[in-house]
């Protein structure tokens, strides 16, 4: 039975997920009575947000020309955040599938997606979605897809994934256009690991396609970078429901139980081959996910710096169990003065983040406090090193450091040309450098620009669909680390340095934004018996400074009439009392204070 290995991709909310739903309804996979509203989106959160998280693999057969066909398809996410489950999904594959919405058209992931796919060397059969729209124009989205990607528009297949029009011209397409999948290179069994997810019961469940030989029940495999081996004790496909199999033959995508009890063991890219007959090269994988955006996770009873231990735990507990299944983002312990002990965890991007925080709260029944996101550093020290820092409480002395380097994004906005102008100054006051502008139809462009991220993880994305009243999209992918003129400004109360307040800033932008947060931070901490001096500074230097008045009780009340040099007498004694208890005395300062800081968009 001829094979046909592809992917779905497209930009966010654009229909992969309903046109998934579709093809299995088309393929007769799922009855009527079994099918469901994103079948194959089994999270709660991806239903309620109406995006895809986690690819999703299936198998179905398809009768073109009087032959059947076996199909691998995956719906893959289309939220840039989740660029590497796509990379993934492409290297599986032989052709994608690319869907564009025919009424909002050619958009940021769109092309980031395409040029991916185009990267892996795939075929691509352009799909205009939602023909059925009263807004939808699929000539104009067509003529799109041919300026912008260069895919001819006659080659465009338009379809309704709701109302099942064109779905059976999509299939026979997919059959005729796709090509073979590749031959055999070498004799020897290898498969590529494209996903994982972990099962209570049945240990790590991994996800393969095979490119050269077999794989069967009961044979031992050896992972080829690590060099552990496993039996196979279950082979199968999803059809959409686990069907199992005795064999998984050449080109064929399926899933692998081996009793594999952390998934640390499973890194996706890695290529299984059989322990007996080992293959001595590797198939080329993909690059391992690189967490860019970086906070801390405490619980929300944490108590004066010391934390419930129960509470603890039971945030560890979560979080270990969540990266069973997500193996992209990292955690390690941190402890604040304030917030108590926690973990300072990584993430590919800021929906990635509030997808972990959400998927904690509900799936582990914890509450969180959540620091503001920081992004990966590089510095440069005297000695010639270079390290990766994560934290600015990390920053070498400054008297070590050469040059402190960011991480630069390349950004792609898609935009109405009436947001051109408001646009331009948002970028510019990012410290962007404006990099080009393409014409994609009569009243859209498609601008790009080179920022850094710590510039856009915190509001960026808010402007800029208030900017172009949520008709813009971007796309982003970093590109290179850049010295500039960056350095670590320290926090001090009462002359103590509280490192959980540092932040990492552009010289520039130091005084501006230490300011704000001396503000807010007066606010929140009360008043003591002696006047507190709030300061921000860079190495020994003050740059900014607040203060909170003393709580001062009136020593000469009690004076009524006679000399002045009575109650100047009891007032020297105040001060001085005052100056005693400054000298000895220590600041409290409250959980909310560094709540107040650490939500700071300045």
């Amino acid at each position: 039975m001829p094979i046909r290995n592809f992917s779905i991709i497209a930009h966010i909310d654009h229909g992969k997920s309903t046109l998934a739903d579709r093809l299995l309804q088309v393929t007769h996979a799922v009855s009527d009575r079994e099918a469901r509203d994103q079948l194959l989106d089994s999270m709660d959160l991806e239903r309620e947000r109406g995006i895809t998280i986690k690819a999703s693999a299936v198998t179905v057969s398809h009768n073109c020309g009087g032959e059947d066909y076996q199909l691998n398809f995956i719906d893959t996410p289309g939220h840039v955040d989740f660029t590497y489950e796509v990379s993934r999904a492409l290297t599986a594959c032989e052709g994608a599938v690319l869907v564009v919405d025919a009424a909002q058209g050619v958009e940021a992931q769109t092309v980031a997606n395409a040029y991916l796919a185009i990267e892996n060397e795939l075929e691509l059969i352009p799909v205009v979605n939602k023909i059925d729209l009263p807004a939808a124009d699929p000539d104009r989205v067509a003529m799109e897809i041919e300026q912008v990607l260069g895919l001819p528009a006659e080659d465009c297949i338009y379809c309704s994934a709701k109302t099942g029009e064109g779905i059976e011209e999509l299939l026979d397409a997919i059959c005729q256009r796709f090509p073979d999948p590749r031959e055999a290179v070498v004799e020897e069994s290898r498969a590529l690991v494209f996903d994982s997810h972990y099962d209570d019961y049945r240990g790590v469940i991994i996800y393969v396609r095979n490119f050269d030989g077999s794989l069967s029940t009961g044979d031992r495999i050896r992972m080829m970078s690590s060099g552990r081996t496993w039996t196979i004790t279950e082979l199968g496909r999803y059809t959409p429901q686990p069907s199992k199999v005795k064999t998984l033959e050449h080109a064929e995508v399926g899933y692998l139980v081996a009793a594999i009890k952390t998934i640390d063991d499973v890194r996706v890219g890695d290529t299984i081959t059989l322990d007996t007959r080992p293959a001595e090269e590797a198939l080329p994988g993909y690059e391992e996910p690189k967490q860019m955006v970086f906070c801390d996770f405490y619980p929300a009873t944490a108590d004066g710096g010391s934390g419930k231990k129960g509470e603890f735990e039971a945030l560890r507990e979560a979080i270990e169990k969540l990266r069973l299944n997500d193996a992209s983002f990292t955690f390690e312990v941190q402890h604040s003065e304030a917030l108590g002990f926690g973990f300072r965890c990584g993430f590919l991007g800021l929906l990635h983040m509030e997808i972990i925080q959400e998927r904690l709260e509900r799936e582990g029944g914890v509450e969180i406090v959540q620091t503001a996101p920081t992004v990966t550093y590089k510095v440069e020290c005297t000695s010639g090193e270079i390290i990766e820092i994560h934290n600015p409480a990390d920053l070498p002395d400054p008297s070590q450091v050469v040059h402190i380097l960011e991480p630069i994004v390349k950004i792609e906005v898609i935009c109405p040309d009436e947001s051109i102008g408001e646009l331009m100054r948002l970028c510019d006051g990012r410290r962007g450098e404006f990099k080009g502008q393409v014409f994609i139809s009569d009243n859209r462009h498609m601008l790009t620009w080179e920022i850094p991220l710590a510039e856009i993880i915190y509001d960026f994305y808010d402007k800029l669909k208030s900017i172009t009243r949520g008709y813009g999209t971007m796309d982003y992918e970093i590109i290179d680390f850049r010295a500039d003129r960056l350095s670590k400004v320290s926090i001090l109360v009462n002359g103590d340095p509280v490192e959980a307040l540092s932040f990492i800033c552009h010289k520039e932008l130091s005084e501006k934004r230490s300011r704000s947060i001396l503000k807010k931070l007066r606010k929140q901490i009360d008043r003591h018996q002696f006047e507190i001096a709030l300061q921000a500074a860079i190495g020994g230097k003050i740059i900014a400074r607040e203060s909170i008045k003393a709580v001062r009780k009136n020593v000469t009340a009690k004076c009524y009439g006679g000399d002045v040099t009575r109650k100047r007498k009891l007032l020297e004694k105040q001060k001085a009392g005052k100056k005693r208890m400054k000298s000895v005395g220590s600041v409290n300062i409250p959980q909310e204070a560094f709540l107040a800081i650490l939500d700071q968009n300045d």
